[in-house]
């Protein structure tokens, strides 16, 4: 009998529509739940809508840092923002990456790196301090 989540999860995406293995992720919980991570599943659509309108709303490179850290200790969501190997000039030079993980859907892989991009173009000082941050010059 499978054992009740201890929160309510996201629901399973339409079939098809998504590489998420959701089901998989939850069927290899029910029988090691000490050794799988759900905590993906914790991100309902209604969750992602309000992560979303955050990571536009970000307004310095310090909160950037912030909401990267919680996701990571909330989530397991791992989001990477490197600057491309030929320069940046415009946003589109970085890349901006969640990492693979099981139980992350598709539409939020695409929905979280669009939301960071449109608020890289709303601060572009924000972009200016990420690449401070990992030198100019390429040293990191």
């Amino acid at each position: 009998m499978p054992q009740a989540l201890p929160f309510q999860i996201r629901k399973e995406c339409p079939p098809g529509a998504c590489e998420c293995r959701r089901d998989e992720l939850l069927e290899q919980w029910d029988s090691t739940p000490d050794a799988i991570d759900i905590r993906i599943l914790r991100l309902t659509r209604e969750q992602e809508k309000a992560l979303i309108e955050k990571i536009e709303n970000i307004a310095s490179f310090e909160e950037l840092g912030r909401i990267e850290r919680r996701m990571l200790e909330q989530l397991g969501i791992r989001l990477t923002i490197t600057p491309s190997a030929n320069g940046v000039r415009t946003v589109m030079g970085l890349q901006i990456r969640l990492a693979e993980q099981p139980g992350l859907c598709r539409k939020t892989r695409e929905n979280v790196p669009a939301a960071v991009r449109r608020c890289f173009n709303k601060h572009p000082d924000i972009v200016y301090a990420l690449l401070n941050a990992r030198d100019l010059l390429g040293a990191e």
